[in-house]
């Protein structure tokens, strides 16, 4: 039986740090942006595994959703920030799971992928918050506003890494 070759460092590093980058931001993106391409363009990576949920239509279609009610949910006053020890943990887990499904979607270790995108996405996370409180100090602009600002650049990183993408067999077919 014919083995697919690993996929280089790059194919695998790079993108794992933008996604992670969205889940510092936005905890839930990263994952609805992975699990919307993976379901259209699966990959053999993932066969067998337990991330292969992340390929259904139907897992794209509810993280989605979710993502967009934290789009929302991180404008109201009554949410505590990104650095809070809870949401803090939340983005670490969606980093580490963005990084583990791209990594054994290409053929590489789940457990590289998962720590790296882990650690990005904490990174992240401390330096979104000091832009975005630091923008709202100086600016004077209202935090929900500089949120917004926030929102678009997350949705604009996605569609950018959805688009630089190629399928694991190397036939170029956008999204």
């Amino acid at each position: 039986m014919k083995h697919p070759k690993k996929a280089p460092r790059s194919a695998k590093f790079w993108p794992v740090l933008g996604f992670a980058t969205l889940a510092g931001m936005r905890s839930m993106s990263a994952p609805a942006f992975l699990s919307h391409y993976l379901s259209r363009q699966p990959h053999g990576g993932l066969d067998g595994s337990p991330l292969r949920f992340l390929r259904k239509p139907a897992t794209a279609t509810a993280l989605k959703a979710i993502a967009a009610g934290e789009i929302v949910a991180d404008k109201l006053p009554m949410m505590p920030n990104r650095i809070a020890p809870e949401v803090l943990l939340g983005r670490l887990v969606s980093g580490a799971l963005v990084g583990a499904a791209w990594y054994k979607s290409r053929h590489g270790s789940a457990v590289g992928g998962g720590v790296l995108g882990g650690a990005v996405a904490v990174a992240a996370t401390f330096i979104s918050y000091a832009l975005r409180t630091g923008i709202s100090e100086k600016s004077g602009v209202p935090i929900a506003l500089v949120g917004v600002g926030e929102d678009a650049l997350v949705l604009a990183g996605g569609a950018a890494l959805l688009s630089g993408q190629r399928p694991a067999h190397g036939e170029w077919r956008p999204l």
